[in-house]
């Protein structure tokens, strides 16, 4: 799912930043304020980065050049969190990935941010608002969210 450090001109790398700045800028905003309302989901939003952070370790090799698969952890944080705060859980992982393990690049954060932290849960979380919205049952909804959040994410990478 990353794209790798280099593989985007400069312009797209430029671009990609500044679709994502709003989205975690707002994030950080709504972080907070959860934080201050109940700092008791303080470390539930530390559990939900970390599994973001395991799940999209799992590298997988792909036959896709400049990318790789994996799970990526955040439709569940969608569920929990939404997909705004997600967006800012997604870019503390998708930072240290780049930074310690050489997944993703610092060039290529603001396109794998959209991919991951953006689009995927947003869609996520279209589904799951649906699926609460039909009375659809607990277990498939966020079974559902989370394949939809994972696909989507690959689709947007691939794009």
């Amino acid at each position: 799912m990353h794209i790798i450090e280099g593989f985007l001109p400069w312009q797209w790398c430029v671009f990609w930043y500044l679709v994502s700045a709003p989205f975690i800028i707002y994030g950080i905003y709504l972080l907070n304020r959860q934080v201050k309302a109940q700092r008791e989901t303080l470390s539930l939003l530390a559990v939900s980065g970390a599994f973001i952070f395991l799940l999209s370790s799992l590298k997988m090799p792909s036959p896709v050049v400049g990318s790789c698969s994996h799970p990526t952890g955040t439709g569940l944080s969608t569920v929990l969190f939404g997909p705004i705060i997600t967006c800012v859980l997604s870019l503390i992982v998708l930072i240290f990935q780049a930074l310690f393990m050489a997944h993703g690049g610092i060039t290529t954060l603001g396109a794998n941010v959209f991919s991951m932290g953006i689009a995927g849960p947003l869609l996520g979380y279209a589904v799951y608002r649906l699926g609460k919205a039909v009375n659809l049952n607990i277990f498939i909804n966020v079974f559902l969210v989370t394949a939809v959040a994972d696909l989507f994410t690959y689709v947007i990478t691939s794009i």
